[in-house]
C-alpha cells in the first residue's frame, strides 16, 4: 500500500472539480482514499468546499471523516447541516463517536438531532453517554460490546452473540453478566467452541477479568489497559452492571493528548492550545509562565545588585553566572523530566526520601565531573586564580545537588498535592533553581573570597 501524501496539486484538483461541480471526477477521485486521509484532505479546505465533499459522499464514510477532523473544521460543517442530515451520520457512527458530536453541537440543536435518529435503541444509547462527564471512563466508552448470561448455555449464547455482533465493528472480548447485568467474568472463544452446547456459560466462563468504574479518570484507564495490553476494557457502574467498553483506539487518542498537554505545560504554555488558534487564545496561555519567568529574572538581578561590590573586586564571577544559571537549570529540568514520566507511567513508588537521596547522589556525582571540567577549562581558558576556580568549583557543585533535589522533590509534592506534576518541568523549574543557583553561587564565592 503506498502511503498517502497530501499535495498542493491534489487540493487544487479537488478545488477545480468542487467549483466546477464534477461529482463524478471528484467522487472517482476520493472513492479509494482512506476516510482519514480524506479529513486531512478537508481540514486544508474552506468552509463551503469541506460541507460539499460531506453532503457528496455516503455517510458510512463521511461519518468516519467527521470524527476525523480538527475541532474547528468539524464544527462549522455541522453548522453548514440540517438535524436531519446530522442525524444520518449519526446513524453510522458508534455511539461514543455520535456522543461526542452530540456534545459539540448547540443546546438548542441537539434534541432536534436526537428526534431526528431513525435507530431508537441508538438515540437512547447516545442519550446516557452524554450524562457522563467527559473527562471520565464514562464518557470515554462506546455502548457497543458482547455480553451473553451466565445462565445461558452454550447453543444460545451462540444464538445471541450472532444478533449483538452485527452491532459491534470489532468484537475484542465476550463479557458475562448476571440476570442483573452485573459484570461476571469474561468468556474464551476457544472455550465456547469446544464444549457442549448444553454447557451453562457459568461453568466455563472466566472470573477474572479487568475493568473500570464510570467515574475513573481517562489516564487511569489508558495505564490500566497499557500496563496489562488490553484491547478493550469493560466499563461497569456504581453497582457493578456492565455498561460499555473502551476500545484501545480510544485510550490511544487520551494518550496523543495527555502527551500533547505534558509537552505545552513543560514549555511554559498553561491550556490547550493549537498553532491555528488566535493570538488572543495564545497569548493567555503563554502569558503567565512569561511573567513568572520575567519576576525570576528581576530576582535574580536584585540578588546580583547586591554584590555589584563584589563584582568590582572580583569581575571574573560576572563571566560565570550565565554557566550557574545554564546549568541548573538543565539538571533541574533533567531531573524533573524524569519523575513526571515515572509518575505518569506509576513506576515511582514508596517514600519520597528514598528518590530525593538517589538524586542527591546522582547530582553529586555529575556536578563534581562538570566541576573538575570546569576547573582545567576556567584555569587555562580564563586564568582564574586557584582560589577563585575551587570558589566557583564548588559553588557549581551546590547548584547541580540544588537543583537536582528541587527537579525531584517539587513533581513529587505536587502530584501528592493533586496537582499535574507536569507543571513542574520547564519555566517552573528553570525559573526557580536560576534564582537560587544564583543566590547559592554569590553566596559560596563569598564564604571563599572573602568580601
Amino acid at each position: 500500500m503506498i502511503p498517502f501524501k497530501l499535495t498542493e496539486e491534489l487540493i487544487t484538483d479537488i478545488e477545480n472539480f468542487i467549483e466546477t461541480k464534477n461529482n463524478s471526477a471528484l467522487l472517482s477521485l476520493l472513492e479509494d482514499i482512506h476516510y482519514a486521509d480524506i479529513a486531512e484532505i478537508i481540514n486544508e479546505l474552506n468552509e463551503d468546499e469541506a460541507t460539499y465533499i460531506i453532503k457528496l459522499l455516503n455517510s458510512d464514510k463521511t461519518s468516519d471523516i467527521l470524527t476525523e477532523l480538527d475541532d474547528d473544521v468539524r464544527e462549522s460543517i455541522l453548522g453548514n447541516l440540517s438535524a436531519k442530515e446530522i442525524a444520518k451520520e449519526l446513524d453510522e457512527l458508534d455511539t461514543d463517536d455520535a456522543a461526542d458530536i452530540v456534545g459539540e453541537l448547540p443546546k438548542e440543536m441537539v434534541q432536534q438531532v436526537i428526534s431526528k435518529l431513525e435507530d431508537r435503541e441508538h438515540a437512547k444509547d447516545i442519550v446516557d453517554l452524554l450524562r457522563f462527564d467527559e473527562n471520565s471512563a464514562g464518557g470515554l466508552m462506546a455502548k457497543e460490546l458482547v455480553k451473553v448470561n451466565e445462565n445461558w448455555n452454550v447453543l444460545t449464547c451462540v444464538k445471541e452473540m450472532r444478533v449483538q455482533a452485527e452491532n459491534v465493528t470489532r468484537v475484542h472480548s465476550i463479557y458475562v453478566v448476571d440476570d442483573e447485568g452485573k459484570l461476571k467474568g469474561r468468556l474464551s472463544l476457544k472455550d465456547l467452541l469446544t464444549t457442549s452446547t448444553k454447557t451453562h456459560i457459568k461453568d466455563v466462563y472466566i472470573s477474572k477479568v479487568d475493568h473500570v468504574n464510570v467515574n475513573e479518570k481517562p489516564e487511569e484507564v489508558a495505564r490500566i489497559m497499557s500496563k496489562y495490553d488490553l484491547e478493550a476494557i469493560p466499563v461497569i457502574d456504581e453497582i457493578g452492571r456492565l455498561v460499555g467498553r473502551i476500545t484501545i483506539d480510544d485510550i490511544v487518542d487520551v494518550i496523543r493528548e495527555e502527551a500533547e498537554k505534558d509537552y505545552q505545560m513543560a514549555a511554559g504554555i498553561s491550556k490547550d492550545v493549537e498553532a491555528d488558534d488566535s493570538i488572543w487564545e495564545l497569548t493567555k496561555a503563554r502569558w503567565p509562565w512569561l511573567l513568572i519567568g520575567m519576576m525570576g529574572g528581576l530576582g535574580a538581578a536584585s540578588i546580583i545588585s547586591g554584590f555589584q561590590e563584589a563584582l568590582t573586586k572580583f569581575p571574573v564571577l560576572l563571566i560565570f553566572i550565565p554557566l550557574m544559571q545554564a546549568t541548573a537549570g538543565n539538571v533541574g529540568v533533567q531531573s524533573s523530566a524524569i519523575v513526571v514520566q515515572g509518575l505518569a507511567n506509576d513506576t515511582i513508588k514508596g517514600a519520597i526520601w528514598g528518590r530525593l537521596g538517589k538524586e542527591l547522589l546522582l547530582g553529586l556525582v555529575n556536578g563534581l565531573a562538570l566541576a573538575f571540567v570546569f576547573l582545567i577549562i576556567s584555569h587555562f581558558g580564563f586564568k582564574t586564580t586557584y582560589l577563585e576556580s575551587i570558589a566557583i568549583g564548588i559553588a557549581l557543585v551546590t547548584v547541580v545537588v540544588n537543583a537536582a533535589v528541587i527537579g525531584t522533590f517539587i513533581p513529587i509534592f505536587l502530584n501528592k498535592r493533586g496537582i499535574d506534576p507536569a507543571i513542574a518541568t520547564g519555566p517552573f523549574i528553570t525559573t526557580s533553581n536560576d534564582v537560587l543557583g544564583i543566590l547559592i553561587y554569590f553566596s559560596i564565592a563569598k564564604v571563599f573570597l572573602g568580601f
